[in-house]
């Protein structure tokens, strides 16, 4: 019998200082048996980074066509692609034609290092690439907020982002690989 995915729900009050977006949501996560929650975390940490009314999670892991996270122009096509990990070059020259804007959150930071060394280079073609980085140890600091039923209350100002949920208060400064044109 295959696992099943385990329900998350977060309550995300969000104040984004830089563009002016101040908004309460109710999200559902769901995290699938073979990601830990880390992962799950900065999923949403992605989300909380560019939230919107438009902006929504996918079957993320279940379905290889979709990212993550993305949100849709009026007419139907995407607009902003949200991608964890460390995909190869294919997958995000797939995202950029497809999409106005793609953003990347990589992780695990000694698989990162090597990635980037080897890829990094070759992505600065993409004009309307982000790459964010987040270390092990911010990815630790998330996975402590993780819980069944979640209250964030979520701050974003210059690049810096803090966390609290009403017993860990954590702050995350992501590092910037690389930065759309």
């Amino acid at each position: 019998m295959a696992l099943k995915a385990t329900i998350f729900k977060a309550t995300v009050d969000i104040s984004d200082l830089d563009r002016h977006y101040y908004a309460s949501h109710t999200l559902t996560l769901a995290r699938h048996p073979s990601e830990n929650d880390e992962r799950m975390m900065l999923r949403l940490f992605a989300w909380c980074h560019y939230a919107s009314e438009r902006l929504e999670f996918t079957r993320g892991l279940s379905s290889g066509e979709e990212p993550e996270i993305w949100q849709h122009h009026d007419h139907g096509s995407p607009e902003l692609w949200i991608e964890l990990g460390l995909p190869d070059e294919k997958r995000l020259k797939k995202a950029v034609s497809q999409s106005s804007k793609v953003v990347l959150f990589t992780y695990q930071s000694r698989a990162a290092a090597v990635w980037k060394q080897q890829t990094l280079g070759r992505l600065a073609q993409f004009q309307n690439l982000t790459i964010w980085h987040a270390n092990d140890e911010q990815l630790s600091q998330l996975a402590a907020l993780a819980q069944r039923n979640m209250s964030l209350q979520v701050t974003l100002q210059e690049g810096v982002i803090w966390l609290p949920d009403g017993i860990n208060n954590v702050e995350i400064e992501l590092a910037l690989w690389q930065k759309a044109r």
